[in-house]
């Protein structure tokens, strides 16, 4: 009788254990896994291109002078570049140029700063201030008493030397995760303006 038990449990063993014919799983015939698709970005602004009286271009010397204000409406604690918020504006510049870009701050508490980041996708976390131009930030960026206080004004030069899609951003830790960040794009082609929602 204990012969017996065992044969039967030996059977399911080898079974369990997958003994026998391989069976067909059509794992052959299964398409493969895609991967995972990348995080989408927040979406661009596809308004008509315009050009508000803070941007000035001039084809000819190949230049494009920005002013930029921080804090210029209470909305948002006043964290916002030029009355926008999160992308609300994508500031278009020609390849090649030389940009002049003037941060006026009138938040009349906090200090901010400015910067062309390559980040399109996460402003949760301070984009780290390597600017993708030389030249394409403002001093002490991160710090909340040395960076552009409020009141003062602060100038930086670069060539806009690879086309691109980019943003511009306050690196103050908390600031880019409210919003302050705006779309910043250098046109291969020559356009050059400012876009809305």
């Amino acid at each position: 009788m204990k012969a017996f038990k065992l044969i039967p449990a030996a059977a399911l063993f080898l079974a369990a254990c997958g003994g026998g014919e391989p069976a067909d799983s059509g794992a052959a015939d299964a398409p493969a896994t895609a991967p995972a698709a990348a995080p989408a970005g927040p979406a661009a602004p596809t308004g008509p291109m315009t050009i508000p009286d803070w941007y000035q271009v001039d084809h000819d010397a190949q230049t494009v002078n920005l002013t930029i204000v921080a804090g210029q409406i209470p909305d948002n604690n006043y964290w916002n570049f030029n009355s926008a918020i999160r992308g609300q504006l994508a500031i278009t510049v020609p390849e090649g140029y030389t940009i002049t870009l003037e941060l006026v701050n009138q938040d009349p508490n906090m200090a901010h700063s400015l910067g062309i980041s390559s980040e399109l996708i996460n402003f949760t976390v301070p984009p780290t201030p390597d600017p993708v131009f030389a030249g394409a930030i403002t001093e002490n960026p991160q710090s909340m008493i040395d960076a552009t206080m409020p009141g003062e004004t602060e100038s930086i030069t670069f060539v806009a030397d690879a086309a691109g899609n980019y943003s511009m951003v306050c690196y103050i830790a908390g600031h880019s995760a409210i919003g302050m960040w705006l779309f910043f794009n250098v046109s291969g082609d020559g356009e050059a303006g400012v876009q809305g929602l």
